[in-house]
């Protein structure tokens, strides 16, 4: 039976009517569900406990999820503060140490190559050289120059470089753990400190804000590792905070940052020019990066994180995402010391600076 088009409207009329609160039930319906599947206990958590037994009671403090929404607002304060820091203090600090940016010949007015170099290839081939050449009127060794220049207009000066160094923001997350948390043994206490919050918070603040600032901040060879690290530590310290890793947390987070802290040292030293400096503190950021990360993290923390709980009670999902974040961070770890042991060689037995690394 055939239905007149004022009859189809007015049946589909009637069924909008009904669709709405229907896909509405149903959408809150499959949230609720996957709300539940995801915050369920034995994912999480082993089979002895569930999300009730950490809430605050008895004079023990747990952490909860809500208190990581700060994160957001915090990173925003960390850049606002890391512009003023670096417009008002880090800028003249760099003068004083002579540091400046170099005066870079500027590349001539060119629609056709910029257009080229911003919409295709900052390095074009000899094929596109010889195009370019004929369509410029130019010559290929003009416009290879030109490419030249230009490249070298974006490159980031030495002034960039040293405003970006973030041994500050390292040496405060220590001296909050180690001096505000009145030394490491608190952080072995079931219930959480205070200054262990502060510590979490400030430490992901900060790894918030590196992702937020990592398209104006300097390009470097080594940046997707670097997101894929951030991305991976914000990870970790979100899950150990919801699940009341703290001690764990704690724990690597302290390790990552005291050698941090001398890396950040050795790069304002190489943009000063200060060689002996530079390569004295590499080598310490070396041998404390090789300890730290390579030897307390794996045979210390992993195995704690991977013998001791099974003995306790079974092995479960949570058991095993934060061990294979674990050992994310640890491959990181492995071809970053292969770059960094390459390096040392380099300056020790040859005659190549620890700056090439630093840059």
């Amino acid at each position: 039976m055939l239905l007149l088009p004022t009859e189809v409207q007015q049946l589909n009329t009637q069924f909008g009517e009904h669709q709405g609160p229907f896909f509405s039930s149903c959408f809150s319906t499959m949230f609720q569900t996957m709300y539940d599947w995801f915050w369920w206990d034995r994912l999480w958590l082993p089979v002895n406990l569930t999300w009730s037994d950490l809430e605050d009671k008895d004079g023990r403090v747990y952490a909860r999820v809500s208190h990581l929404y700060v994160t957001v607002p915090y990173s925003i304060v960390f850049l606002i503060v890391r512009y003023l820091f670096e417009r008002f203090v880090a800028t003249p600090v760099a003068a004083s140490f002579g540091i400046g940016d170099k005066i870079r010949q500027k590349a001539p007015d060119n629609v056709i190559l910029e257009k080229y170099f911003c919409s295709y290839s900052r390095n074009p081939t000899q094929l596109d050289i010889d195009g370019l050449s004929k369509k410029c009127n130019w010559t290929r060794r003009q416009v290879e120059r030109w490419f030249r220049k230009r490249r070298n207009q974006d490159r980031p000066g030495l002034l960039k470089k040293f405003r970006e160094a973030r041994c500050v923001i390292y040496a405060n997350s220590v001296f909050n753990l180690t001096i505000v948390s009145e030394g490491l043994f608190p952080v072995l206490l079931q219930t959480m400190l205070e200054s262990q919050y502060w510590y979490y918070i400030i430490e992901m603040s900060f790894y918030v804000s590196l992702l937020f600032s990592i398209t104006f901040d300097v390009k470097r060879k080594a940046s997707l590792k670097q997101i894929i690290h951030h991305l991976a530590t914000l990870v970790l310290l979100a899950f150990s905070w919801c699940v009341n890793y703290i001690r764990i947390g704690t724990l690597v987070m302290i390790i990552h940052d005291t050698s941090d802290v001398l890396l950040e040292s050795a790069k304002l030293f190489n943009y000063a020019k200060w060689e002996k400096t530079c390569n004295t503190l590499f080598v310490v950021f070396a041998i404390v990066f090789m300890v730290t990360r390579l030897v307390i993290f794996p045979f210390w923390l992993i195995h704690c994180t991977w013998v001791y709980p099974v003995e306790l009670y079974p092995a479960f999902f949570g058991y095993y995402f934060f061990n294979v974040m674990l050992v994310v961070l640890l491959f990181l770890h492995i071809f970053w010391a292969y770059l960094i042991l390459r390096m040392v060689k380099k300056f020790l037995f040859g005659n190549v600076s620890s700056s090439l690394f630093l840059e």
